[in-house]
């Protein structure tokens, strides 16, 4: 079977899914997703620590700890038909990139609530911690890029200048139509860059 990689760029409840392979001739996009990682998407689920923030500490405890369980489902659901479906086209999926904000750790959950700065990365966290249980539950080994650090990287593996690849990532998209945004064109390039480091 050939290789293939699953990019994700996170944002509060949800994340772009983006799986790539190599060819010949570089990279080829086959699969492109939107994955809802709430059953309901209002603020209220989407900003679990935002929401924490509001109700005592226990029950904050209670609701953030079952958003994430909720999360993990609904992330290892998503990914696990990205495998079947690359599957039936001749391709395994065994490599991920998840993108990082800053990738510091969080404090316990009472000093986070504290914090309005801590609230908004624990919520993009949150669902990052989801998306890597579902990697690991469905045999994904999935590396972590730090999101500010993704072009430069991208330059130095690839050997080419960031124009160039900027531009590249756009016609990656070519064949979707919309949405083509830069989150889709970021897990793009994480995917890209874990194959190529692979290769």
């Amino acid at each position: 079977m050939k290789q293939a990689a699953v990019g994700f760029r996170v944002h509060s409840g949800w994340s772009a899914l983006v799986a790539v392979s190599l060819e010949k001739d570089g990279p080829i996009v086959l699969s492109r997703e939107r994955v809802h990682l709430v059953e309901t998407f209002i603020y209220k689920f989407r900003q679990p620590y935002h929401t924490a923030e509001r109700i005592p500490l226990e029950k904050a405890r209670a609701f953030v700890d079952a958003s994430l369980v909720e999360a993990k489902r609904l992330a290892g659901s998503a990914l696990r038909s990205t495998q079947k479906e690359l599957g039936n086209k001749g391709y395994e999926l065994a490599r991920g990139a998840l993108l990082l904000a800053s990738g510091r750790k969080l404090p316990d959950l009472e000093s986070i609530l504290r914090s309005h700065a801590l609230i908004h990365t624990a919520d993009g966290e949150h669902f990052r911690e989801a998306l890597r249980h579902a990697c690991a539950d469905c045999g994904v080994e999935i590396a972590c890029i730090k999101e500010r650090e993704l072009l430069d990287r991208g330059v130095q593996i690839l050997r080419t200048n960031r124009e160039k690849l900027l531009r590249r990532l756009t016609e990656l998209g070519g064949g979707f139509g919309s949405p083509w945004t830069q989150d889709e064109k970021y897990a793009a390039l994480a995917a890209w860059l874990v194959l190529a480091e692979a290769a």
